[in-house]
């Protein structure tokens, strides 16, 4: 019996046919992150779609009508997923840039595997605050201002307590740090159970006087609170004079300290928490000399009723921006996916046909061009991502500012050089 020598086919077993199939996108990607919200959703629907049209797209740019193209359907769905997904990186990681400063503090969320939000605050798993427009508070400085206004200190984020001790007679020196947790173990003490062995910082000592009768029978060593260099000492209530804010608020903190430490004949010096007065208290002294002070506390430490953003988002890691969802990408952003997704497909070809270089035929092989596709599908893949982020980069907020301001000074420049027109009535 002659043994039979004919091929199964003429053709190759994979070849990229000229249309996908709707019903076949769901089940062949290898995330389905554009899908996972079933079919009745419009945003997968559309996704399906944008699928189902790379296909053809994939089959006439890359020649399919004219030799055949050794990858599946699946193989395009799967890159169109992917360029989705390399476009909301890149879309996610330029709306970072511009909000990461105004968002540090505020709520983060909790993500799967995929990306997507698994909670997120108040706004449940719908919410999109990458697709917001936040209001800008200089969040960053504002925060970093807190901490430096400790040390003025003026509208500071940490507690600064008070506390008094009663001064002994012919006694010089006392431990403040003592003190304090002595005074801490008060049940009732506003800083209980807060100092410990953790040394605090003095703030301020300081001892409460009858600055009113000073005042007035006149024991202001600094003298005038009015212009310091024509009336001098001789201002008085009946003489006014215009002067800068900033100089009158110089002037009152020049009085406070001309009360406390001039006008009041004591000093002291702290060194290590531990306090010396000047002169030797001899019973004449205040009753009481009192004492601000702060307790150490950690970077992260926050009271439960004054939040200031510990848990929150603390870098781009933590911002809550789930993948750009796909009916919220315009067409600028889907032609660019088109483009990428491809680019993959031409560099999974390239592949596909790198591991055959050539193909015995009679008499001569033929070769196969899979290296040559995957060195051109990565240069363009390359070229794509610059020209995205090249696009992005001019678009971020502060060059947005940049370009209002110089616009608004050409416009100025431009009215400046029209002449004013003449009513003549």
């Amino acid at each position: 019996m002659p043994t039979n020598l004919q091929p199964l086919s003429t053709v190759s077993a994979i070849v990229l046919p000229a249309t996908g199939s709707l019903t076949a996108v769901e089940a062949t990607l290898a995330y389905g992150v554009y899908t996972s919200a079933g079919t009745d959703n419009p945003g997968v629907r559309s996704f399906i779609s944008g699928a189902v049209d790379q296909v053809a797209y994939v089959y006439h740019k890359l020649g399919g009508n004219v030799l055949d193209l050794e990858i599946t359907p699946s193989n395009v769905y799967n890159a169109y997923e992917e360029a989705c997904l390399e476009y909301s990186y890149i879309i996610n990681t330029h709306q970072a840039k511009n909000v990461l400063s105004d968002m540090l503090g505020n709520t983060t969320g909790s993500f799967n595997q995929d990306g997507e939000f698994t909670a997120y605050g108040n706004g449940g798993v719908e919410a999109t605050p990458n697709l917001k427009f936040p209001r800008f508070q200089l969040g960053f400085a504002m925060h970093v201002g807190h901490g430096a206004s400790l040390h003025i200190p003026v509208g500071a984020s940490q507690t600064i307590y008070s506390a008094s001790f009663t001064p002994a007679y012919n006694v010089q020196d006392y431990d403040l740090q003592k003190i304090l947790y002595s005074a801490s173990l008060d049940t009732s003490s506003p800083f209980y159970d807060k100092v410990g062995k953790s040394a605090v910082t003095i703030q301020r000592v300081y001892y409460k006087t009858p600055r009113a009768s000073w005042r007035f029978y006149g024991g202001v060593a600094i003298g005038t609170l009015g212009n310091l260099s024509t009336y001098g000492m001789y201002a008085d209530d009946s003489t006014f004079e215009i002067v800068p804010a900033w100089q009158n608020t110089l002037q009152a903190m020049t009085y406070e300290n001309d009360l406390n430490v001039r006008a009041s004949h004591y000093s002291f010096k702290v060194n290590n928490n531990k306090l010396r007065l000047f002169p030797v208290p001899n019973g004449n002294q205040p009753d009481k000399f009192w004492v601000d002070f702060r307790v150490s506390e950690d970077a992260f430490d926050e009271s439960e009723d004054r939040k200031y953003g510990a848990d929150g988002v603390s870098s781009m890691n933590t911002l809550p921006f789930p993948n750009v969802p796909y009916i919220n990408i315009n067409s600028i952003g889907k032609q660019w996916i088109r483009r990428f997704a491809l680019s993959l497909c031409k560099e999974t070809l390239g592949q596909v046909r790198s591991k055959l270089a050539s193909i015995p035929i009679p008499g001569n092989d033929v070769t196969l061009n899979g290296p040559a596709l995957v060195s051109e599908a990565k240069e363009e893949q390359n070229a794509l991502r610059e020209e995205l982020k090249t696009v992005l980069d001019e678009l971020v907020y502060g060059k947005l500012a940049e370009g209002d301001a110089a616009m608004q000074k050409n416009i100025t420049d431009i009215m400046s050089s029209v002449p004013y027109g003449i009513y003549v009535g």
